[in-house]
């Protein structure tokens, strides 16, 4: 049996809840706000209210999950008052994200010493910042470790991210990574140490770690899964409107954005539109002024509204410098736009040059305008270009990464 712990309930932590269910092979998942679809007081609800509620159920019976909440609703709280800010500050918030990933981590370890050999808990499945505790407390009772770390190792991104800060020091405040402490890294380091296997969802965080690690431990890649998306797209071919160009993510120079407005200075503008859709690190206006020329602005919305609004695109790009393996890649192609992107951001295995899209390297914004300028010039071709993305998408799902994540798993036990 495995203990599974993580705060959110990603997509990618669902298919291997979902795996480890269907496997029995789930003993409890510790989390920090959840609860089960099955519950009958969420059919008293308003529909609102109950689709609102939805994004932290799971379709787990009750005794299967076990939740450490108070952080983690405090820290919803405070994102809607500015005086409570000061509760969620990076690192020193009693509410911070971090706060609320040790509390958990501290949750599971005393779950693991109290229940593990009551329910025959013979591993754990932890993710970066929540399993250090976990794990110690695993290596006690001989329970295996699994690590699941979902971004580039903290060395490489750290180098990376301090490179980022040089060439574009007024980017700096949108790299919140430099300022992690000492403590902070260290707790990483020893994570990675005690963990016996390592689950990767690229090549590039796979190469991040250290080759000390590569050689003595297994480590192994699984691409995240696609979403199923079944409804019509832009047609690229019609030239009569500008080309949609499609950025996505967090508006931070660790996914590029620097580059890309830099790029957007040697390409034809009147036959493109940029729009840029995510969460904002600074105002607006600070954006405005750094952009050449105008872009559209699209604020953060549910993931049925960002679907809709990829399939309203023509092309998608992501220039990042630090990723795992961003999922809005496939979330794009999956709405039938070929990607421009970089290998750090974690998706060269979804990309047939020329047929899905184009990789180029980091840090280049020339090569970027060049691969915009070719989509702008051949928009007859973008449409069959979709098409292919739309099948290399579908070739990975979510059940079969869930299940090659619980394969490695019973591998790692001896079965």
């Amino acid at each position: 049996m495995i203990l599974l712990t993580h705060p959110f309930g990603n997509a990618n932590v669902r298919a291997v809840l979902h795996a480890l269910h269907e496997a029995n092979l789930l003993a409890k998942y510790v989390t920090a706000l959840g609860w089960s679809n099955h519950s009958p007081w969420l059919a008293l609800l308003p529909g609102a209210l109950r689709a609102k509620l939805a994004r932290r159920g799971y379709g787990l019976p009750n005794e299967k999950l076990k939740i450490d909440p108070a952080r983690e609703i405090i820290r919803l709280a405070c994102g809607s008052f500015a005086a409570a800010r000061p509760l969620t500050e990076h690192e020193r918030g009693w509410a911070s994200i971090d706060a609320v990933w040790h509390s958990l981590d501290r949750t599971a370890a005393h779950y693991l010493r109290q229940h593990a050999a009551q329910q025959k808990i013979r591993g754990v499945y932890a993710y970066e910042d929540c399993a250090l505790k976990t794990f110690h407390a695993a290596r006690e009772l001989g329970v295996r470790r699994i690590y699941d770390l979902p971004i580039a190792y903290y060395e490489t991104a750290q180098k990376l991210l301090k490179e980022e800060a040089e060439r574009y020091p007024d980017w700096e405040p949108t790299l919140v990574g430099t300022r992690d402490s000492a403590e902070k890294l260290e707790r990483k380091a020893q994570e990675l140490e005690l963990a016996e296997l390592v689950v990767c969802p690229s090549a590039f965080v796979l190469d991040s770690l250290p080759e000390t690690t590569r050689g003595s431990k297994r480590c192994m890649v699984v691409p995240f899964g696609s979403p199923s998306v079944d409804a019509p797209r832009a047609n690229a071919a019609a030239s009569e409107r500008p080309l949609r160009v499609l950025f996505a993510g967090a508006l931070t120079q660790r996914k590029g954005l620097a580059d890309l407005f830099a790029a957007m200075k040697l390409v034809d503008s009147a036959a493109l539109e940029l729009v840029v859709m995510g969460s904002l690190l600074r105002p607006l206006e600070w954006y405005r002024e750094r952009a050449p020329g105008n872009f559209t602005y699209e604020a953060p919305r549910p993931h049925a509204e960002v679907l809709r609004l990829m399939r309203s695109c023509h092309v998608f790009i992501l220039p990042s410098i630090v990723e795992g393996r961003a999922l809005v890649q496939q979330e794009a192609m999956a709405c039938g736009l070929p990607l421009i992107a970089t290998r750090n951001a974690g998706g060269d295995d979804l990309i047939r040059e020329g047929e899905t899209g184009f990789l180029v390297p980091i840090r280049s914004p020339e090569a970027l305008a060049a691969k915009i300028n070719w989509c702008a010039a051949n928009r007859g071709a973008i449409s069959g270009m979709g098409i292919a993305a739309q099948g290399r998408a579908a070739e990975l799902t979510w059940r079969g990464y869930g299940d090659t994540v619980v394969a490695a798993i019973r591998s790692s036990l001896g079965e």
